[in-house]
């Protein structure tokens, strides 16, 4: 504590904010030092730059970091297309957008522990420049090359660099990262919050376009972005199985997708003799979440599409071909697809092999798939089709689920 004029001020309160009231002063009126004192302990940097499903499957190690640093204060730096996938996360002190301003904070700020999982140059670099006596996972040499802190990050690097033992993986990439965090065996689990707000204006946003949420809805993810072509599965595919699953069962469809996915969408819409709902194509990131959340089932590639299917606990079939099945960890909600084929996690972006493994993906693989999650549908926590019940994504305590009320600007630099 200290005293500025007659006021005490509890500058190492994990819910001190600096330029605006803490949540308790606001919510009831109290003065430092109050019964709600938490005094930081650790503090630690996590550094994840890349894809935006890499940000959101890596919050799944957030529950173990806090199990095992309870009173440690979290800040991230990500890139800003990410930033809105931290918003009201109750595990973070800050989310830091990759620029300027989070350089200027790496010359100032002291950290116990940094954390880069990254094997990037970039991030690698960050984590380099970062002061902390501890730094798990990569750093970047003087003479340019990236260099593992340990032997768990070292083997996660051969998975990178060679093929052969990139296509032998058999562990998660949860169960990678809490080996390069000392972790190993920890609970863990996506951390993506939702407000009920948000989730309400996902729903409005399907029932605008004439979707009934008391029938099962079928959410399809037909792309991969513009850089993956080939983690997508053929059209046919996608027609095939909306004509049969609408033989026996009465479900909605609905097309979920970014920019790069307007043409097809287009294509599908004007090709299928069964009803496809296009939920848009220029979505936000929390809103295109809220509208995966209002579907029962979604069907998608390896795709932030998929990772935000399991951050929000719907059921969730996942079509592999050029990317890791094995590093996938679906949380018991669903069903991975994975063809017959020898060059499998080859991370080609195109390929010349006719057919390819995506076009390897029979029709009756997928049906089936949707088969047998919609009838665990009912079975989900004891809920019917239409109850949207929610995910149990963590256990919080109770200042957490206090924290994560907080407004993105509390959080969002």
């Amino acid at each position: 504590m200290l005293t500025a004029g007659s006021r005490e001020i509890a500058f190492d309160c994990r819910y001190f904010l600096g330029d605006r009231p803490c949540q308790w002063h606001k919510a009831i009126g109290v003065l430092c030092p109050c019964e709600h004192y938490r005094p930081i302990g650790e503090r630690i940097l996590i550094i994840k730059l890349d894809a935006m499903g890499d940000v959101l499957r890596t919050t799944a190690l957030l529950p173990a970091l806090a199990g095992a640093l309870p009173n440690a204060a979290i800040a991230w730096i990500t890139r800003r297309e990410s930033l809105a996938l931290l918003e009201r996360n109750p595990y973070l002190s800050d989310a830091i957008e990759y620029g300027p301003d989070a350089l200027l904070q790496l010359q100032v700020r002291t950290f116990d522990r940094v954390i880069n999982l990254d094997a990037g140059k970039t991030s690698a670099a960050l984590a380099t420049l970062a002061n902390a006596p501890q730094k798990d996972g990569f750093v970047l040499q003087s003479r340019g090359f990236v260099e593992p802190t340990n032997a768990a990050a070292q083997r996660w690097l051969e998975l990178g660099v060679f093929d052969d033992l990139k296509k032998q993986g058999r562990k998660t990439y949860q169960e990678w990262m809490l080996e390069i965090l000392g972790l190993s065996g920890a609970p863990h689990r996506y951390v993506l919050e939702l407000g009920e707000d948000e989730r309400q204006r996902g729903r409005m946003h399907l029932e605008r376009l004439g979707v009934d949420l008391l029938r099962p809805v079928i959410g399809l993810n037909t792309g991969a972005g513009g850089r993956w072509e080939l983690k997508r599965w053929r059209e046919e595919g996608y027609l095939e199985l909306v004509e049969r699953l609408a033989r026996k069962h009465d479900v909605q469809f609905v097309l979920l997708g970014g920019p790069e996915e307007r043409e097809r969408h287009s294509r599908l819409l004007s090709r299928s003799r069964i009803s496809l709902i296009d939920s848009g194509c220029d979505n936000p990131v929390r809103h295109f979440a809220a509208i995966v959340a209002a579907c029962d089932v979604v069907v998608c590639g390896d795709t932030l599409a998929m990772h935000l299917a399991l951050a929000l606990g719907r059921r969730t079939i996942a079509l592999f071909g050029p990317t890791s099945s094995a590093e996938i960890e679906m949380y018991e909600l669903g069903e991975k697809i994975v063809p017959a084929l020898d060059c499998l996690a080859c991370y080609k972006t195109t390929c010349d092999f006719v057919p390819n493994c995506m076009d390897l993906i029979a029709t009756d693989m997928v049906e089936a798939a949707v088969e047998r999650q919609l009838r665990q549908l009912t079975g989900d926590r004891g809920q019917a089709v239409g109850d949207r019940p929610q995910v149990v994504g963590v256990v919080m305590s109770d200042e957490q689920a206090i924290r994560h009320q907080q407004s993105a600007a509390s959080t969002i630099h």
